[in-house]
């Protein structure tokens, strides 16, 4: 049976406090350095009372549209390319020191206006430049428009694995212009500092190492209560998320934790994970082993490992003793590998211990998208290809493995992020489910993108100009067939977050996906205008395989060599994985 939830733990403890490579790769591999689009700058630190005053008790000054007052003060944003916006605004106090593993609190309350007018640093992480960001990480970013009332509220997640990212991924000024919304963005623990489900640090019945999905559910509550003073609706909130964050989102479908605490769901490259709670223990305290023998607690690594798995006391206080810098130094770039950094446990608690196998699911709306060519920037960038194993390789035999990769992968990868969730939702899910693919790009599509395809992260551009891909593809999304389909897409969105039914007036018919149609809305371009259009995207690991096996582009060793190298371990490798028999990642070397 399911354990109590951290529901009830969490709503207590609020009660009582009152409270790839060098060329910008995605969002699951790149630093919080690279994803930001802004300069980052701490916002300023409100002042501290002791009582808080409800939302209606002061009301903002009329002549300044950017004074909000929330549930805890004041705050102050400022007009940005004819939106309003608020940086950083505290949701939990700074879970450092004791509150470093623990449900989030409410931050203390202030009075005078909280200077919300630059935005926020980023959860602690490890950057392409060292250790960035600070643990006082618990706010989150507004977007809204002067007169905004009752408008649908989207919030957003960030990618980066759960390990890096920067709630500025997607600045979201010109999606409440233009699509008469709410934008919300939210900043949460990442890493070790967010995911941790080291015995000793579980100290309750109900405990949990999932730190930052707790975060995100405060996030959701403090939208749930003040988002009105922004021109929100409270009852019409959906989760998004990319990356990572649509993978959270996924989860989210399936916690108790988070049933009612939104009206729809949608997971931008998203799919479903979910982690073995005991292997997931070993691997991190494998990854702080050194960190254990370096400070004398043990005479080798293994010998670490085990104490850290131990529940004593003297293993809990070494922990806490940590200093935040290097535990964000460990387990670098996962490169969608759970087995590299373990997050989203099946623990019972926050998460079902049987995972997406559950019958029990958050019945919303729920609209999941995809690239077809997802795997390419991780493919292309692995560290395999420049190894001793390819060193002997001709020019023209590497670029043919990587092009096996990107292609295979890329199908598996988007199978994964969509339809395959889908299916496994089917028989125990009665909302209804949407289901997208971007094909601009692709390398059937009239607008390939050399290298890249339509890549992961290729829906970004139609939701913000500003974006880290504009520049590392210059050219690409000003062009008239682009932003022909942007404009589509977004009035599909718009549809969505009012109704949680994408379709419209003088809009292609966007069929709900069912297991018997397998329908998705395939979005691309040609003669300089989208091209949308509803059609089967019917496929199974099997068959993918079965086409893998009967390709002859690459000598068998070197596909075998693609396979249990490059392919193996992934988000989507499962079946692969059993089919050919890798090796098991999560296994100490």
């Amino acid at each position: 049976m399911m354990k109590k939830t951290w529901l009830l733990l969490l709503s207590t403890a609020l009660v009582a406090v009152s409270a790839c490579s060098g060329q910008n790769p995605p969002a699951e591999t790149t630093s919080a350095a690279a994803q930001s689009t802004v300069s980052e700058t701490t916002a300023g630190s409100p002042s501290q009372p002791e009582e808080s005053e409800s939302v209606s008790d002061t009301a903002p000054a009329e002549e300044n549209a950017a004074l909000k007052q929330t549930q805890f003060g004041p705050v102050n944003g400022i007009e940005k390319d004819g939106a309003l916006v608020w940086y950083g605004i505290p949701y939990g106090k700074e879970p450092s020191g004791d509150l470093r593993w623990s449900a989030p609190q409410n931050p203390d309350p202030w009075t005078e206006a909280y200077d919300a007018s630059q935005p926020a640093e980023t959860a602690m992480q490890l950057g392409g430049d060292g250790i960035i960001g600070t643990e006082d990480c618990l706010n989150l970013d507004v977007y809204s428009t002067e007169g905004a009332e009752n408008l649908p509220v989207m919030v957003f997640l960030h990618g980066g694995n759960n390990q890096t990212g920067n709630p500025r991924e997607i600045p979201g000024e010109e999606m409440v212009v233009k699509n008469d919304m709410v934008f919300v963005s939210v900043n949460y623990r990442l890493g070790l500092l967010g995911f941790n489900c080291l015995p000793a640090l579980q100290t309750a019945e109900d405990s949990t190492g999932n730190y930052a999905l707790l975060d995100i559910a405060q996030a959701l509550d403090w939208v749930k209560d003040n988002i009105g003073q922004f021109g929100g609706d409270p009852d019409n909130i959906t989760i998004s998320g990319f990356s990572a964050g649509g993978r959270d989102v996924m989860a989210m479908l399936i916690s108790p934790l988070f049933e009612g605490k939104f009206q729809k769901a949608i997971a931008f490259s998203g799919g479903m994970t979910i982690a073995d709670e005991n292997l997931s223990a070993a691997k991190i305290a494998e990854a702080i082993a050194p960190l254990a023998v370096e400070d004398k607690k043990a005479e080798d690594e293994e010998a670490a490992a085990k104490w850290l798995l131990g529940t004593e006391d003297e293993v809990r206080e070494y922990l806490y003793g940590l200093s935040p810098e290097r535990l964000c130094a460990l387990m670098g770039n996962a490169g969608i590998r759970m087995s590299v950094f373990p997050h989203l446990y099946g623990d019972d608690a926050v998460l079902p211990a049987d995972g997406f196998d559950t019958k029990h699911y958050n019945q919303v709306p729920v609209l999941m998208l995809t690239g077809t060519t997802e795997f390419s920037m991780f493919a292309y960038g692995d560290p395999y290809y420049s190894g001793q194993d390819t060193a002997a390789l001709s020019q023209e035999e590497l670029e043919q493995a990587k092009n096996f990769a990107i292609s295979y992968g890329s199908q598996m990868y988007g199978y994964f992020n969509a339809e395959a969730s889908a299916q496994r939702m089917a028989p125990h899910y009665t909302a209804p489910i949407y289901l997208c693919s971007i094909n601009y790009g692709a390398p059937d599509s009239a607008y390939p993108i050399p290298v890249y395809g339509a890549f992961h992260g290729i829906f970004v551009p139609m939701l913000s100009t500003e974006n880290n891909y504009a520049a590392m593809i210059p050219d690409t999304f000003d062009q008239p067939a682009y932003m022909s389909m942007a404009d589509a897409f977004n009035q599909y969105l718009k549809n969505f977050l009012y109704t949680g039914d994408p379709n419209g007036d003088n809009l292609t018919t966007w069929e709900a996906w069912t297991p018997e149609s397998h329908l998705s809305m395939v979005f691309d371009g040609a003669d300089e205008q989208a091209v949308i259009e509803c059609k089967s995207v019917a496929t199974t690991y099997e068959d993918i395989m079965d086409n893998m096996d009967a390709d002859t582009t690459l000598d068998p060793k070197i596909k075998e060599g693609v396979i249990s190298q490059v392919m193996n371990g992934r988000w989507f490798s499962d079946a692969l994985d059993q089919r050919y028999k890798t090796k098991n990642l999560w296994q100490q070397p």
